[in-house]
C-alpha cells in the first residue's frame, strides 16, 4: 500500500488554519530571537575581522589583551620599522606606522549617559594602511596640531563630536576637522589625531603599537620570530586579521551562549504549541485515521503523515522567523568591547551557515512537537476509531 499523499497533509493544515497560523506564530518568534542573536555574534565579529588586513602585521607587547595594554618605547620602535619585511610605498618611505590608542568618556546624544571612545594617534602612513578608510566630509588633521577626525559613528552618536566641534581630553582643546567611513570595520567607531601631539597631551611617552605593510605575508612567521626572540624587544608580532579576530572571541563567544540560553527556554513554549496543535489534530480526525487504516494504509504511514505535517509547522515558522530577522541588518547598533571597554558601533549579519543553522533548529522543534501526538495517531486501534465516526 502507498503511503498518505503529502498533498494530505497540506489540506489539513490549511483546515485548521487559524492553529496553523498560531503554531506558526510561535515558531517564528522563538526562530526569529535564535537568529538575530547569532547575527548580533556575526555581525560583531565581521565587524572587526574586517578591520584588520591580511598583508598588515600589528606589534604589540608580549601579554597585552590589546593595543589599550600595550607599549612599545622608541628604541624598540626604530629596531623593529628597519626589519627587511617591512615593505614600503610609492614614495620610497616604509608603511609602518607607530600609534597611540587610549580611551576618553563621551556623552552619547539619545541619554546623555557617558561611553568609552578610542583615540588613537596616527602618523602619516597610517592611512596609505588602512585603505579602506575615506574621508566623507572636512579634511584630514594638519600633522602637529591639535586637530583632530572622527568616525561616522562617533559623529552620529556623541554629543559634540561632528564636524566642526572641538573637544576637550587629555590636556587640550581638539578641533574636528572631518569626519571619516571605514566601511563596516571598528576603524568607524574611533578619533584620530596626531601621534606625536596626543601622546604629550595624554602624558603617555611610549607607543601603544606598531602596524606595518608586509613585502611578503608568506614570510610573517619569521618575521614574528625574529621580533620574539630578540633580547632587546618585549613585544610580540601578529597578522592583523588574528588580532582583531581575538578581540571579537570573547564577546562573540558570551552572546551565542546569551542566545543559545534564551532561544532554549522560549523553544520549549513552542514546542509544546505544536504538540497541542497535533494532538488537537489527531483528536479531531480519530474516525478520519480509522478509515485510512481500514483502507489499508499502514501505521507507518500515518506516522509519517503526521509527522510531516509538524514538520510543515517547523518549515513555515523557521521561514518566517528569517524573512523577518533578516530586515535586521538595516539597524547598526552598539556595544562595549569586552577586551578594550570602548563602545563599537556594527551592523547584524546573516549568512549562509545562520540560516541553514535556524532552519534545522524550526524543523527540529516541529518534530519535537509532532512525534507524540504522532506515535498516538499511528497506534489507534481501528476497530475504536471508526466506532467514533
Amino acid at each position: 500500500m502507498k503511503g498518505v499523499p503529502f498533498s494530505y497533509s497540506l489540506r489539513n493544515l490549511w483546515t485548521r488554519r487559524l492553529t496553523t497560523i498560531l503554531t506558526v506564530a510561535g515558531m517564528a518568534l522563538v526562530v526569529f530571537v535564535f537568529t538575530t542573536i547569532l547575527m548580533l555574534a556575526q555581525g560583531l565579529q565581521k565587524t572587526l575581522v574586517e578591520t584588520g588586513s591580511y598583508d598588515n602585521a600589528i606589534v604589540i607587547r608580549k601579554g597585552s589583551g590589546s593595543e589599550v595594554q600595550s607599549w612599545v618605547d622608541r628604541a624598540q620602535a626604530g629596531i623593529i620599522e628597519t626589519d627587511p619585511i617591512v615593505a614600503t610605498g610609492a614614495d620610497g618611505e616604509p608603511l609602518v606606522a607607530k600609534e597611540l590608542v587610549v580611551l576618553i568618556g563621551l556623552p552619547k546624544k539619545d541619554t546623555d549617559k557617558v561611553s568609552n571612545v578610542t583615540i588613537r594617534g596616527i602618523q602619516k602612513s597610517s592611512l596609505p594602511l588602512r585603505p579602506q578608510v575615506r574621508l566623507i566630509r572636512g579634511r584630514m588633521p594638519n600633522m602637529g596640531s591639535s586637530e583632530v577626525v572622527v568616525g561616522s559613528s562617533v559623529a552620529r552618536r556623541f554629543k559634540g563630536a561632528d564636524l566642526g566641534d572641538e573637544l576637550r581630553f587629555g590636556t587640550r582643546q581638539w578641533r574636528i576637522t572631518g569626519v571619516f567611513d571605514a566601511g563596516n570595520t571598528g576603524f568607524t567607531s574611533e578619533i584620530w589625531g596626531d601621534v606625536e601631539q596626543l601622546m604629550p597631551a595624554f602624558r603617555r611617552p611610549v607607543f601603544s603599537s606598531m602596524i606595518l605593510r608586509m613585502n611578503d605575508p608568506s614570510q610573517f612567521d619569521a618575521f614574528k620570530k625574529r621580533i620574539e626572540t630578540n633580547p632587546r624587544l618585549t613585544q610580540e608580532a601578529k597578522r592583523e586579521t588574528r588580532y582583531y579576530l581575538e578581540q571579537s572571541e570573547m564577546m562573540a563567544k558570551f552572546l551565542r551562549i546569551l542566545g543559545i540560553s534564551l532561544t532554549l527556554i522560549f523553544s520549549l513554549g513552542a514546542i509544546i504549541g505544536a504538540m497541542i496543535t497535533m494532538y488537537a489534530a489527531v483528536a479531531n480526525r480519530i474516525g478520519e485515521i480509522g478509515t485510512l487504516r481500514a483502507l489499508g494504509f499502514r501505521r507507518r504511514s500515518i506516522l509519517l503523515s503526521f509527522l510531516m505535517e509538524a514538520l510543515l509547522l517547523g518549515l513555515c515558522g523557521g521561514a518566517a522567523g528569517i524573512f523577518f530577522a533578516s530586515f535586521m541588518q538595516l539597524v547598526t547598533v552598539s556595544t562595549v568591547n569586552f577586551q578594550t571597554f570602548s563602545e563599537l558601533a556594527f551592523k547584524f549579519s546573516l549568512t549562509v551557515d545562520i540560516t541553514v543553522r535556524a532552519l534545522a533548529f524550526a524543523i527540529v522543534m516541529g518534530l519535537a512537537g509532532g512525534v507524540l501526538p504522532a506515535l498516538r495517531a499511528a497506534h489507534m486501534n481501528i476497530v475504536e476509531a471508526l466506532r467514533t465516526k
